[in-house]
């Protein structure tokens, strides 16, 4: 049995700020998955839905980066905005964001 319908993984991975890969955390990751915390909450969807932080996801260059389980539909989300619209069309409405998905992982 899977615990939840959906689950929501934000890298918030921190490097040296001179990396040339770049950091999620530096990009306001951990705002982004407060909203996620927050909204799955005031929504009534805690248990059925989690989000959390996650360590690095390996798509860097494009943090801050979530991705939605089980349907692995991976984001760049450098809004809290974009956040909101992620848990409105995709999370609570069943249709992933196409504007602010990443295409593949390279």
């Amino acid at each position: 049995m899977i615990p939840y319908e959906k689950h929501i993984l934000v890298c918030t991975n921190r490097r040296d700020p001179q990396n040339p890969k770049g950091s999620c955390a530096h990009s306001d990751a951990e705002s982004i998955c407060e909203v996620f915390k927050k909204e799955l909450a005031l929504r009534g969807l805690r248990g059925r839905m989690r989000a959390n932080s996650s360590g690095c996801l390996d798509q860097c260059s494009k943090g801050p980066v979530v991705v939605v389980y089980p349907e692995a539909v991976w984001y760049q989300v450098p809004t809290v905005a974009d956040a909101h619209e992620i848990i409105e069309q995709h999370i609570v409405g069943g249709q992933p964001v196409s504007r602010l998905r990443i295409a593949s992982q390279d």
